[in-house]
């Protein structure tokens, strides 16, 4: 059994930056390939990033180039760093092992 915590979430205006944090539990960490994945209101959940266990990340072409996302084996922590946000990144943030376990997730506000 994994539990997953996420925060960091809150309102921000366009063009600001925000970071999420995700702390696992467990000694497991170090082996999951973790994710970061959104969901709008009236939406589908989507992927928003994704990393190894060796630490390489992926990216949806929508948040490619303004979101990284990285890991901190010792802290079990996955972070997600927002920048540039837009109106449209507004959502629910959950962290995921991709193994089926989520946080409860975080909300993202992106004013105009």
């Amino acid at each position: 059994q994994v539990q997953l915590v996420e925060s960091g979430g809150g309102l921000v205006q366009a063009g600001g930056s925000l970071r999420l944090s995700c702390a696992a539990s467990g000694s497991n960490f170090r082996f999951n390939a973790m994710g970061w994945y959104r969901q709008a209101p009236g939406k589908q959940r989507e992927v928003v990033a994704t990393i190894t266990t060796g630490g390489t990340p992926n990216y949806a072409g929508s948040v490619r180039g303004r979101f990284t996302i990285s890991r901190d084996n010792a802290k079990n922590t996955v972070y997600l760093q927002m920048n540039s946000l837009k109106p449209e990144d507004t959502a629910v943030y959950y962290c995921s092992t991709l193994t089926g376990f989520w946080g409860q997730g975080t909300q993202v506000t992106v004013s105009s």
